[in-house]
């Protein structure tokens, strides 16, 4: 078995004290890794992240959905061949050669804090999805915000650095659903060989390199990939920069109606500010700031769906729609409180982009199973 291979297990296991009430002192409700579907090719278990009458106990429900989606990480473990690693496994090695090892930090957005508040659905969401997340009613959330860097100790002002939130929505009868979004308006790169071969460039470009770099190289066969990271603004807080799902999924309505839509999380005001201006203030300035807004009042923000329109595509998330789409208010996230032991609720959560309920779906887009792979290694390793 490879290394990879080792860490998923142990991860598994740990997922599997979680589902049987070990978890810490967020509470029973608010760490679960009911969605962990995964493996490190990117697979998914059918009907994993789905709500389901299986005719148990809310408790043993969550139980039993944890040991078969357990049970199908753990059967993906001999795949993973140390002499061919996947690309996932490649995507975290490189990560770590960018930005460095940091034991017990995510290869990507290493430097974050977990907040706790309630989501309420719009009555217009109940029209495009017949997910339980868009009934109404008050859902409990636990959400991650935090810088795009590989690096706990990066500079909150750095430019070309997205700033993310991940949500996980708590949903009546134990399930899970969760959204992990960024302030990239697009993705540089459409699939997860594409974006390895962006951080191998990354890593065959030192200050020293001779030009064209391949960098550069890169860029120019990819041209919207500059074009990403040169649309990333600096924010003056967490609560005022605007999020993106990137990635397309599908809403199925009651009637079975689909439609292809893009998250985007709306704050009630975007302020940005300059890198000249970002340089000045201290180095973790956006966590100083989020503690100091959220113990005075709720962070606000509206989650909306981008719609697609016939012709639009949906494989590519470095293909952004055009910005005339319309925008559906899908209701209200209230973010009311930080969690007091941050450090450990970071430790044990695992967002997933595939950890989806029914009444979305995935599109044709690849990169939410490669993501969620990737974060299936990083989980790994950091969890070891």
């Amino acid at each position: 078995m490879s290394r990879d291979g080792v860490w998923v297990a142990k991860a598994a296991k740990e997922q599997l004290t979680l589902a049987t009430g070990d978890r810490g002192s967020l509470g029973e409700e608010d760490v679960e890794h009911r969605g962990l579907c995964l493996s490190d090719l990117g697979r998914r278990e059918p009907g994993c992240g789905k709500e389901k009458n299986v005719g148990l106990g809310s408790f043993a429900s969550r139980l039993a959905k944890s040991a078969v989606c357990i049970s199908f990480l753990l059967a993906s473990v001999p795949a993973i061949a140390a002499d061919n690693p996947s690309v996932p496994t490649q995507i975290v090695d490189l990560a770590n050669k960018v930005d460095g090892e940091h034991p017990g930090f995510r290869a990507f957005h290493a430097k974050g804090i977990v907040v706790e508040g309630r989501f309420k659905a719009s009555a217009e969401a109940a029209r495009f999805s017949r997910a339980t997340l868009f009934n109404g009613s008050s859902i409990p959330v636990v959400a991650r915000f935090s810088d795009g860097s590989g690096m706990p100790t990066v500079p909150d002002g750095s430019p070309a650095m997205p700033r993310g939130i991940a949500i996980r929505y708590h949903l009546p009868g134990g399930h899970d659903t969760d959204m992990v979004t960024n302030s990239f308006k697009f993705f540089p790169v459409g699939t997860g060989e594409e974006f390895r071969d962006l951080l191998q460039a990354v890593v065959a470009s030192p200050p020293n390199a001779p030009k064209p770099t391949k960098l550069e190289q890169f860029f120019a066969s990819h041209p919207n990939a500059p074009k990403a990271i040169g649309s990333l603004p600096i924010p003056d807080s967490f609560a005022d920069e605007e999020y993106h799902g990137i990635d397309a999924f599908i809403f199925v309505s009651k009637s079975g109606k689909r439609q292809a839509v893009r998250y985007v999380i709306a704050p009630q005001q975007v302020v940005h500010i300059t890198a000249e201006e970002a340089a000045k203030l201290p180095p973790d300035y956006l966590f100083d700031d989020l503690a100091k807004r959220i113990a005075q009042k709720p962070l606000v923000f509206h989650l909306k769906a981008q719609l697609a329109e016939p012709g639009d595509q949906t494989r590519d998330a470095s293909q952004p729609w055009p910005d005339e789409r319309k925008q559906v208010d899908l209701g209200v996230l209230t973010l009311t409180r930080m969690v007091p032991n941050s450090a450990e609720a970071e430790r044990k959560l695992l967002f997933l982009p595939t950890n989806l309920t029914t009444g979305i779906e995935l599109s044709d887009d690849p990169l939410p199973s490669v993501r969620a792979a990737t974060y299936g290694v990083s989980f790994g390793r950091r969890s070891q």
